[in-house]
């Protein structure tokens, strides 16, 4: 009778010990969590191209797309992204996208936009009208192996985070070098297999860190209220 109310006495000790235990090595504990790699930092900020449309990629994560001259012969591109990613990942606070265009391509944006807003909100679609020079100056920021064409025209969309850092892989076995700068928006399964995976950890990373900071504000004043 007595080991077994020792037994007893054990078997509660370890369920009120536990959970404790366990909560106290995941605040100490090291975090092995996945990160996306930064490919390249000092983007130019979009901001500095046209300074009065009011866009910046500072302090957001931006997804930006080079849709060229004849951008309506890629609407399939805007349609992809904005079913995929943009639909899936637009409820997060900073998200947006912008799409870099050269002057002269106003009202076939215009269109553009019509189609994407069928069904949905699209306020936090930006359209950036600029030089093709500007253009050039703002993607080879980026430090890429890639080129635009003679119409300003690039398939790939690029992550960049809220300090203005490409975002992306550096070892993708499908890539030369193993270099991912960009998705490739023609074909919905590069979008679908790679990208969505991607902007889910880079998200997944400020929320992080935002539970960290919540954590260490805790721990400076435990009697702080909400």
């Amino acid at each position: 009778m007595k080991n077994e109310n020792i037994k007893k006495f054990w078997v509660l000790v370890s369920l009120l010990i536990g959970p404790l235990i366990f909560y106290l090595l995941i605040l100490t504990g090291k975090n092995d969590f996945r990160r996306l790699p930064i490919l390249k930092n000092n983007i130019i900020d979009v901001k500095t191209l046209e300074p009065n449309q009011n866009v910046s990629f500072k302090d957001h994560i931006t997804i930006v797309c080079f849709f060229g001259e004849n951008l309506l012969l890629h609407k399939t591109n805007a349609l992809n992204l904005n079913e995929k990613i943009y639909k899936h990942f637009n409820g997060f606070k900073k998200f947006q996208f912008v799409v870099v265009l050269p002057n002269g391509t106003e009202q076939k944006a215009d269109e553009l936009k019509k189609d994407l807003s069928f069904n949905t909100d699209i306020k936090n679609w930006h359209f950036i009208h600029t030089s093709k020079d500007k253009i050039d100056l703002l993607f080879k920021s980026f430090g890429t192996d890639l080129k635009l064409d003679k119409n300003s025209y690039m398939p790939q969309a690029f992550i960049i985070d809220k300090t203005a850092s490409l975002r992306g892989r550096n070892q993708d076995k499908d890539f030369k070098n193993g270099m991912l700068y960009g998705y490739n928006a023609e074909t919905v399964s590069e979008i679908h297999q790679k990208m969505i995976d991607d902007v889910k950890i880079l998200l997944a990373e400020y929320r992080l860190a935002l539970k960290k900071n919540k954590k260490k504000e805790v721990f400076k004043n435990p009697y702080k209220t909400k």
